[in-house]
């Protein structure tokens, strides 16, 4: 099954057309109240953990070997991964994020596996 899923950053304004937004980081934006955030709900669970975090640095050279360890995470993170489908089975997720890397984060890659 194919989920309708988009990708944004929380600094973006909500609009209409993200369905439910779901932000997937573990630490809450900076400059973001919760307020406007307009969230659905705040998985920080599905986030990575902080040492993976902490490790990638977002470092563009570091992304595939970062994808295929947050993957292993999300492999035993079952909980959060199940509450997470059951939203997208309701409709369209937007998961966000509050990196300024737009290609290179941790909700590209939880996007991919939940497609996968």
């Amino acid at each position: 099954m194919a989920f309708d899923i988009a990708v944004k950053r929380v600094y973006e304004p909500p609009a209409k057309a993200d369905g439910q937004r779901v932000l997937v980081d573990r630490i809450w934006p900076r400059g973001v109240a919760k307020k406007d955030a307009e969230l659905a709900l705040w998985l920080k669970e599905i986030g990575p953990t902080d040492a993976l975090r902490k490790w990638f640095g977002h470092e563009p050279e570091r992304w595939a070997e970062f994808q295929k360890r947050y993957r292993a995470e999300l492999d035993v993170n079952k909980e959060a991964v199940v509450q997470l489908r059951d939203l997208l089975r309701e409709g369209k997720v937007t998961l966000l994020y509050g990196a300024h890397d737009e290609v290179h984060n941790n909700a590209v890659a939880l996007a991919e596996y939940l497609q996968a």
